[in-house]
């Protein structure tokens, strides 16, 4: 066992000299795969911790928001429909919401404007988002307006802002009273945007949502897990555009792989004789090439995994937020949590370190098995 690992430390050291005599080669080699690996790696990583941020933050969503709909629309819903719910066995707790959009032209973006018991405003006070206080220029005492639906405009004072921790939910986030969000919008006593429900037994979920389609038809339950699936597939979604966007890149990549395995240079092929000449066997020869592919494509994994995960999640991956994020005049400012999935990585060096690895063992064992003198000739 000794004897085999000093022969592969050697034929490693031999290796690495048979680099060196082609740096300038090897090295813009190194770079344009590294370049690959760095693009594929960010947006995997980018997206991954994505789902994962929102999974998290989800985790603290109702288990069920219950909408009424009206001919395939979101309705208002009757604020006694409460009192028809909570008598649904498995119901632990009902809160009737008031939400809506605002629509700022002066910036031209939305605004989610809520009402919560978490805050006590009065009626001329808010809590905004920290996007909206960079957007707008407003801190903690300044004044904020907003329009209502008759064209009015009322002014608020800005009471506090939202921590910037929960920014990626909040950044477009106006907290109200309910007296001036009914005021804003119009909307009657009596009347909710929706409902949100806790479920005593969250294995029970999907029979209470059952149960409320049954009691009220003009319902439509939504669970929570419905939502994460949803954020899931967006993200997803959005990976494939970038990949898309990709497909010259990881097209340059197989036509890269296919070339390496089409054939070896001159050089290659001369070195290659001279070994089988001085006494090296085939096995010999193949394991010293298998050496040189891995050490490249090793070299170039690591380099651009690393350079993608300073990218992601030090730079907030500036060549893909947009797209992964989606575009909107108002972007929450966070920090990611570094997130690595296991899987995506295998799948990632499969895909990348394993075929070129593969390639260079091809015409290597073909010009291994050729007569040293017909090689050099």
């Amino acid at each position: 066992m000794k004897a085999f690992i000093r022969k592969q430390g050697f034929l490693i050291d031999f290796t690495l000299s048979s680099l060196m005599r082609r740096k300038g080669k090897n090295i813009g080699l190194l770079i344009v795969y590294g370049l690959i690996v760095f693009l594929l790696a960010s947006v995997m990583l980018f997206s991954h911790a994505l789902r994962k941020e929102a999974g998290l933050v989800l985790q603290g969503a109702p288990e069920i928001v219950l909408q009424r709909m009206v001919a395939g629309r979101h309705a208002l819903i009757p604020a006694d429909y409460l009192d028809a719910i909570e008598s649904i066995r498995g119901v632990a707790g009902t809160e009737g919401r008031l939400w809506g959009y605002f629509y700022d032209p002066a910036v031209g973006a939305n605004y989610t404007v809520m009402v919560t018991p978490d805050y006590e405003l009065s009626g001329n006070e808010v809590v905004i988002g920290a996007g909206i206080s960079r957007i707008r220029g407003v801190a903690e005492g300044d004044f904020f307006s907003l329009r209502s639906d008759k064209g009015k405009t009322y002014v608020f004072k800005v009471k506090s802002l939202l921590d910037s921790e929960s920014e990626l939910v909040s950044t477009d986030l106006v907290l109200i009273s309910e007296k001036a969000f009914r005021v804003l919008t119009g909307i009657p006593e009596g009347r909710l945007t929706d409902i949100i429900l806790k479920v005593r037994n969250p294995r029970e979920v999907q029979k209470v949502a059952e149960k409320l389609v049954a009691r009220l038809p003009d319902t439509r339950p939504i669970l929570r897990e419905e939502i994460l699936r949803t954020y899931d597939s967006i993200f997803a979604w959005r990976q494939g555009i970038v990949f898309v966007l990709l497909l010259g890149a990881l097209l340059a990549f197989v036509i890269f792989a296919w070339d390496k395995a089409s054939g070896l240079s001159a050089e290659e092929k001369r070195e290659i004789g001279i070994l089988k000449a001085v006494g090296w066997e085939t096995g010999d020869v193949l394991r010293m090439k298998f050496w040189e592919g891995a050490i490249i494509s090793f070299s170039a994994f690591t380099l651009g995994y690393l350079a993608a995960y300073l990218h992601v999640f030090y730079s907030s991956a500036v060549l893909f937020e947009p797209v992964l994020k989606g575009w909107s005049v108002l972007y929450p400012q966070f920090d990611l949590v570094p997130f690595v999935d296991g899987l995506q990585l295998a799948t990632l060096f499969f895909f990348t370190v394993f075929p070129y690895t593969v390639a260079t063992i091809i015409p290597i064992w073909q010009a291994s098995i050729t007569d040293p003198d017909a090689i050099m000739r």
